[in-house]
C-alpha cells in the first residue's frame, strides 16, 4: 500500500510541476505593449494589436502629474502617480477601434488600439 501511495504521490508531483510550467509559459507568451505618459500626452498614440489574443499593456508615468489611464468600455481604469508604473490585461478584443484617454488630460492624453 505505501508503494500505491508513494508513486501516487510522485504522479501528482509530477502533474503539479507540468501544470505550473505550462502557467509559467502561457503568462510568459502575453504580447506586451508599453504605453507612456508624459506632458499629457499617451505615446504611442496609436497601436495595432491581434485581434482574439490577450494583451498586456505595461503603463509608465513620466510625466510630473498623476494620469488616469482608462477604457470605460473594456472596464480599464488605472490611476498613476509621477513616475509609477503598473499594468493591465485585456481580454481577447474583437476586431475594431479601441480609444483610451487620459482622464486627467482628456484633450491631448488619448491612444488608439486597433485589433485586427
Amino acid at each position: 500500500m505505501s508503494a500505491m501511495t508513494g508513486k501516487a504521490a510522485t504522479h501528482l508531483a509530477t502533474a503539479l510541476v507540468l501544470l505550473l510550467t505550462a502557467s509559467t509559459s502561457i503568462a510568459g507568451e502575453l504580447i506586451t505593449h508599453t504605453i507612456t505618459a508624459e506632458h499629457g500626452r499617451l505615446s504611442p498614440a496609436v497601436l495595432t494589436v491581434p485581434a482574439g489574443q490577450r494583451i498586456k499593456l505595461v503603463l509608465r508615468n513620466a510625466g510630473q502629474s498623476p494620469i488616469e489611464f482608462e477604457n470605460l468600455r473594456l472596464r480599464v481604469e488605472k490611476v498613476l502617480a509621477p513616475g509609477a508604473s503598473s499594468f493591465v490585461v485585456l481580454n481577447p478584443l474583437r476586431p475594431g477601434e479601441y480609444q483610451f484617454i487620459d482622464e486627467f488630460h482628456p484633450d491631448t492624453g488619448r491612444l488608439v488600439l486597433t485589433a485586427h
